[in-house]
């Protein structure tokens, strides 16, 4: 029986998933950050301890992993890659290959070798490949090189409209409860000072209260997400047309944490499609159901050789992105 290894870092958590050549799910592992723009170390630890516990979890050794998927977030250029190779090595690894989060992403939410993806999660990206293998990304670096959103930007966007709002700059919103409420502060004005005084950073899950202001009927919270689903849509069209898709059959791979879990209500989908259509008419939207670490365990599967028959497909995506925060209760008992 062959081993493989699967693995997902992105800015808030990295998931490590072994699988044997069944399909069958033996190790979960976690961490913390494992994009290495953050923080290096930080994303190192987070590698290692994923991986680690998988391992454990598995009952199996380094060795005995057939290969390993690392699909990480930050992994965009050669510059990269010189600082996450080194990193992978010394664990020791047989057989490793790296590559961008959103290729796992794409890989694990459509049975086509071609798509596109939007990840909107903690930053956001966008990328896709065509029928001739040709791949292109469009964003992922940030508010400075043309981006707009994920979870960072969006619980900025929700503090400043909270601020601008109590200032009289904007109007009033049901942001401001919502966030005092959820970081503990009695008004406005003590959070400002508290930040000022502490150079405090913002959780990005702060992010999810534009949803929950957006269900009460706030139109600044709605403002901001429309800004985040047309920013989205954009970057799909643009990397459509650069990869001549216009004309296509093919999926466009929703993943992250807002689009997956945040956006309940569709406001985001509805808008990514609309755009996303007006480039590619036949192209098809679809959420991410499953865990994107499972893009890379079907990767590492293909890289030594194995054919990733339908049974296999439908074991690994049995996995459903719910079920994998239990492996922080499951590195708890072992």
């Amino acid at each position: 029986m062959k081993y493989y290894m699967g693995i997902d870092a992105g800015g808030s958590k990295t998931y490590a998933l072994i699988t044997n050549s069944e399909g069958t799910i033996l190790g979960m592992g976690r961490g913390g950050n494992g994009n290495h723009q953050n923080n290096r170390d930080q994303a190192e630890e987070s590698l290692q301890s994923a991986v680690s516990h998988a391992l454990r979890h598995a009952q199996l050794t380094a060795d005995q992993i057939e290969f390993a998927w690392f699909g990480l977030a930050g992994a965009d250029r050669e510059s990269d890659y010189r600082i996450l190779r080194p990193i992978i090595q010394k664990m020791n690894l047989p057989n490793t290959d790296i590559s961008c989060d959103t290729s796992i992403a794409l890989r694990a939410g459509t049975n086509q070798p071609y798509g596109v993806v939007l990840i909107c999660g903690t930053g956001v990206n966008c990328s896709g490949i065509n029928r001739k293998g040709e791949s292109f990304q469009c964003g992922g670096f940030g508010y400075m090189f043309g981006d707009f959103g994920g979870g960072q930007d969006l619980s900025i966007e929700v503090f400043r409209s909270v601020i601008r709002a109590w200032e009289g700059r904007e109007e009033e919103t049901r942001l401001s409860n919502l966030l005092i409420n959820k970081l503990g502060y009695e008004s406005v004005e003590v959070l400002r000072d508290n930040f000022l005084d502490h150079s405090k950073h913002l959780p990005v899950e702060i992010a999810r209260l534009l949803f929950d202001a957006v269900q009460q009927g706030d139109e600044v919270a709605r403002r901001i997400l429309m800004k985040q689903g047309e920013e989205l849509g954009l970057a799909a069209a643009a990397t459509i047309n650069r990869l001549a898709m216009n004309e296509e059959t093919f999926d466009i791979v929703l993943a992250g944490s807002i689009l997956t879990r945040g956006d309940q209500f569709g406001l985001l989908r509805s808008i990514i499609e609309r755009k996303a259509k007006q480039a590619a008419p036949h192209c098809s939207i679809t959420l991410l159901n499953t865990e994107p670490a499972v893009g890379a365990l079907i990767l590492a599967m293909e890289s030594s050789g194995e054919e990733v028959s339908p049974d296999i497909m439908n074991n690994l995506t049995k996995l459903k992105i719910n079920s994998i925060r239990n492996i922080r209760n499951i590195q708890n008992t072992n």
